[in-house]
């Protein structure tokens, strides 16, 4: 099998050794499952891989290996400072201009300033790689990359190397027979701080009927343990296949996989257009279409409901006309229905401003009013105070840039964290002035089921 292309005369001697080069290379091939490829690089590269789809499933991306890994300690200027780096390298860029643009996969925390000991310990506060092998399937079109970023003077052969490899994980993908992934045995589900959380919800809404906020959003989270250890491939297998109309997300970092499904955009940009969603507002589903419609109309005319979603809509239309032209958004919520919930959305977009990328518009979105809270500041101080854990990269972004400037970001909800034969679950709901604890409590439940049932959870919440 051979795919050479003429990057190889490109990546010869140099006379420098102390700056980085970066050389990609692309090659179309037959349609493959994307998880196939990720199964294929499961055993050589099962600390480093990563795995993204869009909502409409026009576009999936896979990553194996890490041709370069980009953190930032910069917590007042992590943004900043990762878009920093990303820059750096796209400037030593080359590749022929058919290839794809190689890809920053990776997510940012919650809130760097958290200092809660927990299963996030592993995780600084923003944490973004590019794969050494790039799988990307868009529009009905595969393309894989190899990236080898390096200040070696001759990479001749390393590029070769990975041709190899790039090859072998191709033929594996393509001929050999996965077996179906069966649902792990769980042994016990843990509710974490179930009183304390009940308890904070409570002190939150006294503490905003007393005028010291107008929403703040309190989350807590599950242990699920299992009989053994769980693939990461077998749990994006599962959420990925049974949760439909959400971006499909998992992060491997050393043991643990941070994945979920999440209806939530953030932000994408395509070709200097960027658009984003106002997602806040929610109720279950129905058991018929009836009651669905019903429920529907229901939280359409829901005066705490439309509240919640009117906070996000005002902050991130702020963010649009500040970083935007040409700004448009309808003047009414829809209903957004996913499998186990309905949320009210709305959709807005605008033409980005010369000099703005999509860190930028991260920086500025996160959190919106639905993941922290009205007014922002005072929200997330209520939030280290009451809530009583660390979200980690839960409620944060998550997602992608490329070297052309295009990417997208989610909001990483419907999540949980994989770590070998346990897993932790996250969920919350914002709190005003009239919320009751019960059914915040019960609220979660729903928005637990999707990575519950993708890990072979009941559904008795």
């Amino acid at each position: 099998m051979s795919r050479k292309t003429t990057v190889t005369k490109n990546i010869g001697k140099t006379d420098t050794t102390s700056d980085y080069r970066f050389f990609s290379e692309t090659i179309e091939i037959a349609r493959i499952s994307p998880l196939s490829f990720l199964e294929a690089g499961s055993a050589d590269h099962k600390e480093k891989h990563f795995y993204w789809q869009n909502a409409n499933r026009t576009l999936t991306i896979v990553g194996l290996g890490h041709a370069k890994v980009i953190t930032s300690a910069e917590d007042d200027k992590r943004f900043l400072d990762v878009s920093k780096q990303w820059k750096e390298l796209c400037a030593v860029l080359i590749k022929e201009e058919k290839d794809i643009a190689p890809v920053l996969f990776g997510g940012f925390s919650f809130d760097p300033k958290s200092l809660k000991a927990s299963e996030w310990d592993g995780f600084p506060s923003a944490y973004f790689v590019v794969p050494s092998y790039q799988l990307i399937s868009k529009n009905g079109q595969m393309f894989i990359s190899i990236n080898l970023i390096t200040t070696a003077s001759n990479a001749v052969e390393e590029f070769d190397a990975l041709r190899d490899e790039r090859d072998r994980l191709i033929h594996i993908a393509e001929v050999n027979e996965f077996a179906s992934s069966i649902k792990p045995i769980v042994s016990s589900v843990d509710e974490i701080k179930k009183d304390s959380y009940l308890k904070a919800v409570q002190d939150v809404t006294d503490q905003i009927n007393k005028g010291e906020a107008e929403k703040v959003v309190i989350a807590r989270s599950l242990q699920m343990n299992f009989e053994q250890e769980v693939s990461s491939v077998a749990a994006l297998h599962h959420i990925t296949s049974e949760q439909q109309e959400s971006y499909h997300f998992g992060l491997q970092k050393d043991g643990q996989l941070f994945f979920g499904a999440t209806p939530e955009r953030l932000i994408e940009i395509v070709g200097g257009q960027a658009y984003s969603a106002c997602v806040a507002g929610s109720i279950k589903r129905g058991k018929t279409a009836t009651e669905d419609r019903e429920l529907g109309e229901e939280l359409l005319n829901d005066d705490k409901n439309r509240e919640e979603h009117h906070y996000v809509v005002k902050m991130i239309s702020n963010v649009f006309n500040e970083n935007c032209t040409d700004v448009s958004m309808p003047k009414a919520p829809k209903l957004m229905r996913i499998r186990d919930i309905q949320h009210l959305f709305t959709s807005i977009e605008g033409k980005l401003k010369s000099g703005t990328d999509i860190f930028n518009l991260v920086e500025e979105l996160h959190p919106t009013p639905a993941l922290g809270g009205v007014p922002t500041n005072k929200a997330m101080e209520v939030i280290r105070r009451e809530e009583q854990m660390d979200r980690g990269y839960y409620a944060a972004p998550i997602g992608w840039t490329d070297s052309d400037g295009n990417g997208e970001f989610a909001v990483a909800i419907r999540s949980g964290l994989l770590d070998g034969d346990k897993a932790y679950l996250y969920a919350g709901g914002g709190i005003v002035a009239d919320s009751e604890p019960q059914k915040e409590y019960d609220e979660t439940w729903v928005k637990f089921r999707p990575v519950l049932r993708a890990l072979g959870g009941k559904l008795n919440g």
